[in-house]
């Protein structure tokens, strides 16, 4: 619950700062900000957002946060709440491409979107590095991931925060007119990129692992939903979770080499790669927890539960 409400704070308090920043921004706009977006020193997309594709995708994420939003009421998971935070600012920077839409050469509007869009991912793969510990947890075999799991999900989401702060701090800077400032923070923001994506890949690395261990060294758990029908098998979970990082790391990869190609590279002024790059794999990462979610599979152990075990076995049994 902490991690969620902090990168909201943050997340926040970096939209406020940003905004104030913007406002104080100059530049000399063309009279008709549409007749040539590629070359408007303004618009900061290099593109006029296309209201169709923004209606699409954001009815679809929206979608997706409403069906996660009754699942995490109903079904339980609320170890996934980071994810269901994230999709709601994500669908709400789809809602901000309209406005961008409308007044392309707007600074502000251009950076209130831009952050939830970019950063929202950041919830995403914090809720899947919770998800494996609970995965351990729940089929018995934690001891086959490669870190303790009660230090797994506090380094990998530490690391999440930080490279959320040092994308944002980047970002933030990146708006600058002052050409200098402006490149400066791309230089940030692609370093908290490169950080974000090791530290995914490590524990994609470390997931990959733990998949190996259970499938080669207890044949018991891998069966143990054999007679289950498929969608309740925790495989199909395990599966889901795979799928996700996938996403993410198509998401982030494509992120690290728009960064590096600048403010006007190829990739950041083109809303085909922006959708096939970013916001399709993301979409995926996120929708195969519909069908898949974690609360269905993994239940809170019971508040006593640990205890009447132990008493269980430290208790001299009565003939």
């Amino acid at each position: 619950m902490a991690g969620p409400i902090l990168a909201s704070t943050l997340f926040l308090l970096t939209l406020f700062v940003t905004s104030a920043q913007a406002a104080t921004n100059s530049v000399i706009c063309p009279s008709d900000p549409y007749l040539d977006p590629r070359n408007d020193p303004c618009n900061a997309l290099g593109y006029i957002a296309n209201n169709t594709l923004t209606a699409v995708a954001f009815v679809y994420v929206l979608l997706v946060v409403l069906i996660q939003t009754y699942q995490i009421i109903y079904n339980g998971g609320k170890f996934m709440l980071s994810m269901v935070v994230g999709e709601y600012i994500y669908a709400l920077g789809f809602a901000f491409r309209f406005a961008v839409h409308n007044s392309p050469d707007s600074l502000v509007i251009f950076i209130t979107e831009d952050l939830m869009i970019v950063l929202s991912p950041c919830f995403f793969i914090a809720a899947n590095y919770a998800l494996l510990g609970r995965l351990g947890r729940e089929i018995d075999c934690a001891h086959h991931i490669l870190l303790p799991v009660r230090w797994l999900t506090l380094i990998f989401v530490s690391s999440d925060v930080t490279t959320f702060v040092i994308q944002a701090i980047g970002a933030s800077m990146s708006t600058s007119t002052v050409q200098s400032s402006a490149l400066t923070g791309l230089h940030i923001f692609l370093i908290g990129l490169i950080m974000q994506l090791v530290s995914f890949i490590f524990f994609c690395a470390i997931y990959a692992r733990f998949i190996y261990k259970v499938y080669t060294e207890e044949h018991d758990v891998c069966t143990r939903d054999s007679k289950q029908p498929w969608y309740n098998d925790w495989r199909a979970l395990a599966g889901a979770l795979a799928i996700s990082c996938i996403g993410l790391l198509i998401r982030s990869f494509y992120r690290v080499v728009e960064a590096s190609q600048g403010f006007r590279g190829n990739l950041s002024t083109s809303e085909t790669a922006f959708y096939l790059g970013d916001t399709i794999p993301i979409c995926l990462a996120i929708f195969v927890y519909v069908p898949f979610w974690p609360g269905r599979f993994i239940k809170p152990a019971h508040p006593y539960a640990k205890e009447q075990k132990e008493f269980n076995i430290s208790s001299p049994s009565i003939v």
